[in-house]
């Protein structure tokens, strides 16, 4: 294998989170032009806003378990090309249905992309990296969110910027294709297929010649890639049960504690709270900036503490930051005062959500099940991940027009406090652990007595 930069690789193993981002954050600004444009009603918008999130729990559903059988590169060249055709889809849509249709085919590649990314990242990085390695797709993400609002801001002024907006998507699609070609197959899929001289090259290249780690991972690798791949009954199997209720429960509690719908509509609360669109939309830029920069701490940071911390000290700071934004939200119409405090509890809140539940959700559902079905598994945490998101989205437009923003943000807090419950009582740590002893664990819990079996997140 010709030796390849690890920073290559993981900056492009990592790329198709920057289109994620780019294409589920650019309709935040593009909806208040096109709403106008094509004379949307608030359930319309809900439908344009939330096309990409239905066609992401198709992507998830089939792109994703396909990798189990075609391999993680393969199915990444293939996303930037539906990314391609989606982007091009959306920006020259006629009407309503056609633009719903387009996004529905440009949210395939981005379940794809979130149910291939973290798997691909966590089978290449060495365990003891593969917490900030895997989180470079989270920071991709709102790099691509940062991306688009800036886009939003610099089109903002055309009559069809809206087609700009999202036809711009195209560009860094043809980039990953292209950077795609070059990259490494997953050593452990190659393992899988019989192909272990080529697995111990990439493990060479991914460990700086090391060849005493490549043979301890490469010994372990052979060992879980022995067991026969598994399919649905593996998943809901009591076995792989602790690794499928941490991908559920992190998967919609991510999305009920409204992350996205908050990105998605930031513009429209800021608008809602008297700022004018163009006002919004830099004060969403500087949003976008501030969460990129989060995320980049949050990366570095990633290895040296655990992932239950981080997710409890992001449930706590989300939670407040919602109560803050709800009860200032209650009196932005009457004192510019509480529109600015509504205005920082929302970056608090995108901040506490970048640095800790948007990484952390993504790195562990590629971290916690088991070869022989992590594609599966990963897939099945991706769609009720954005199936979840689909049902938030959607509903969030009329939802507001019938809580008001105060009272629904409130609920949002409090959904913040009970997802504190859920990780310490069915989240295990996997920070510092090969891929391999994870599996292991799972393996001696269900082979051990009940009565000398700990607590399930203490796996």
């Amino acid at each position: 294998m010709r030796r390849i930069s690890t920073g290559f690789i993981y900056f492009f193993g990592a790329l198709g989170g920057l289109l994620f981002g780019y294409d589920t954050g650019v309709i935040s600004g593009a909806i208040l032009f096109i709403q106008k444009q094509m004379a949307l009603n608030s359930w319309q918008q809900g439908w344009v806003v939330s096309a990409v999130l239905i066609g992401a729990i198709l992507g998830a559903a089939i792109i994703g378990p396909s990798s189990d059988k075609f391999g993680r590169k393969k199915l990444l060249i293939l996303s930037s090309i539906i990314f391609f055709v989606g982007a091009l889809g959306s920006a020259f849509s006629p009407e309503f249905w056609t633009l719903v249709i387009s996004r529905i085919i440009l949210g395939m590649a981005v379940g794809a992309a979130s149910a291939l990314i973290p798997t691909y990242l966590a089978e290449l990085a060495p365990a003891d990296k593969r917490g900030t390695v895997s989180s470079l797709f989270q920071l991709m993400v709102m790099t691509g969110i940062f991306v688009a609002y800036v886009t939003n801001y610099g089109f903002s002024g055309f009559y069809t910027g809206w087609r700009w907006m999202l036809g711009f998507a195209a560009i860094p699609a043809v980039i990953l294709f292209f950077g795609g070609l070059l990259l490494p197959e997953s050593p452990r899929f190659l393992v899988k297929i019989n192909q272990a001289d080529k697995a111990e090259d990439v493990l060479l290249n991914m460990n700086k010649g090391n060849q005493k780690a490549v043979d301890k991972e490469l010994a372990n690798i052979h060992e879980a890639a022995n067991i026969k791949s598994g399919g649905w009954s593996e998943l809901f199997g009591k076995m792989t049960r602790p690794a499928l209720v941490i991908g559920i429960g992190l998967a919609i509690f991510q999305q009920v504690m409204e992350c996205n719908t908050v990105l998605y509509y930031a513009p429209t609360i800021f608008t809602d709270v008297g700022f004018g669109v163009s006002a919004a939309l830099i004060a969403h830029i500087g949003i976008g900036i501030f969460n990129v920069i989060v995320t980049a701490v949050a990366v570095a940071i990633m290895d040296k503490f655990d992932r239950k911390k981080m997710l409890n000290i992001g449930s706590i700071g989300m939670g407040i930051s919602l109560f803050v934004m709800s009860i200032a939200m209650k009196f932005s119409g009457e004192s510019q005062t509480a529109a600015v405090i509504c205005v920082i509890a929302l970056t608090i809140y995108i901040a506490f959500f970048s640095g800790t539940w948007g990484p952390v959700m993504w790195v562990m559902i590629g971290e916690v099940f088991p070869l022989n079905i992590r594609g599966l598994g990963n897939s099945f945490a991706s769609v009720i991940n954005w199936t979840a998101n689909t049902l938030v989205s959607l509903t969030f437009p009329s939802l507001l027009d019938f809580f008001g923003t105060g009272s629904l943000f409130l609920i949002y807090g409090v959904l913040c406090f009970i997802a504190i419950w859920f990780v310490k009582r069915y989240v295990f740590e996997t920070r510092n652990r090969s891929l391999e002893d994870i599996e292991e664990s799972m393996r001696a819990h269900i082979n051990t007595p009940k009565v000398q079996q700990g607590h399930q997140s203490e796996i």
